[in-house]
């Protein structure tokens, strides 16, 4: 499946990658800077300021998935790799990406079905398919079974670290890749839109009369190339957090999402009149041009790479013209991206 590219074109400058967690800069975890784009204008502030920019009322919904240590060293054919750990298929069926040695920053191309890759402490991987559609040469995913005792996440906790790229030049321990949020262990990489929210900053939503529901996605690696889809994912919507959204809609409240995450779950979940039903399961949406979003009335997010099909979703979300003009100044105010960066709230104009 080939995605079109979305509409919103940027040139990062160089230095604009975050390349450690902002407390490593003297920045608190919830000071960094927040670009506010709404119809009635574009706004610069501090993540600690995200108050001024809600409502009593407002319902913001949160992934309580917690990151896993999932990066992972290995041998193959006598070579050092990492494998990353994306998702759980089975208990002992996962899907993974294989890397050379350290933070390369491409997959290996020609991994084969039926190998063999050894992991520390005698556990191994049996490569079985590329993932999701079998048959694909120099595929980036696949699935493998893994011969480990005690469980692969007990494992990953054991052997395991936070996956990390090439931006990031040394390891950071795993609780840097956790918000406030993260109950339910699963995610290969952090859902690190809300990563900058810190107790206090809750604490003063809450006390203000913001509303906090969770859901529960499990994201896989997010190493996706320029125009590939976004990777099947496990998902629950609860329905104490589906009758908050559709009572939210009854009121004239605004359900702003935390994150592409949670825009997919709560998207998933979605009757063909918008309503939120209670879910469980997969979800392999794509939202854009022809699947416009129907549930999230705002979005928090970090900032994604050109072409990637996260600009899809913001574009779902907010518009094509809000996300390109976030963009622009978030690209000419220095702003940082991945993990650890900076954050935008987005909020579409009004539709006539």
């Amino acid at each position: 499946m080939n995605l079109p590219s979305p509409l919103t074109a940027f040139q990062r400058p160089p230095g604009s990658d975050a390349t450690g967690p902002p407390e490593a800069r003297g920045v608190a975890r919830d000071a960094v800077k927040l670009l506010v784009a709404q119809p009635s204008g574009i706004s610069h502030a501090r993540f600690t300021d995200l108050g001024d920019y809600l409502r009593p009322g407002d319902l913001l919904v949160v992934n309580n998935s917690a990151t896993l240590p999932a990066a992972v060293d290995g041998r193959r054919r006598g070579q050092p790799v990492t494998v990353h750990f994306s998702t759980a298929r089975t208990a002992n069926t996962w899907v993974v990406e294989v890397r050379p040695a350290g933070t390369a920053t491409a997959h290996l191309p020609d991994i084969r079905p039926g190998e063999r890759i050894d992991l520390p402490h005698g556990a191994a991987l049996d490569v079985r398919s590329s993932y999701p559609v079998a048959g694909v040469e120099g595929a980036r995913l696949w699935t493998a079974r893994v011969a480990v005792e005690g469980g692969v996440p007990s494992y990953l906790g054991r052997h395991g670290r936070p996956i990390r790229y090439a931006y990031v030049p040394r390891q950071w321990p795993l609780s840097y890749y956790q918000t406030v949020f993260a109950r339910r262990p699963g995610s290969a990489e952090m859902p690190s839109a809300a990563r900058p929210f810190s107790t206090e900053l809750v604490t003063a939503l809450v006390a203000a009369g913001v509303v906090i529901a969770p859901i529960t996605l499990h994201a896989g690696v997010s190493s996706a190339e320029a125009g590939e889809p976004p990777a099947p994912e496990p998902f629950e919507v609860p329905a104490a957090t589906a009758r908050l959204v559709n009572l939210a809609h009854a009121m004239g409240r605004r359900v702003i999402a935390v994150g592409t995450t949670v825009t997919r779950a709560l998207e998933s979940a979605a009757d063909g009149r918008g309503m939120v039903i209670p879910r469980v399961g997969w979800t392999n949406l794509v939202l854009g041009p022809d699947h416009p979003a129907r549930v999230v009335d705002g979005l928090i997010t970090g900032w994604h790479d050109a072409g990637v099909s996260h600009l899809l979703l913001l574009e779902a979300v907010a518009g094509p013209d809000m996300v390109a003009a976030a963009y622009r100044e978030a690209v000419d105010h220095g702003y940082l991206w991945h993990e650890f960066g900076d954050s935008a709230l987005l909020f579409p104009a009004p539709t006539t």
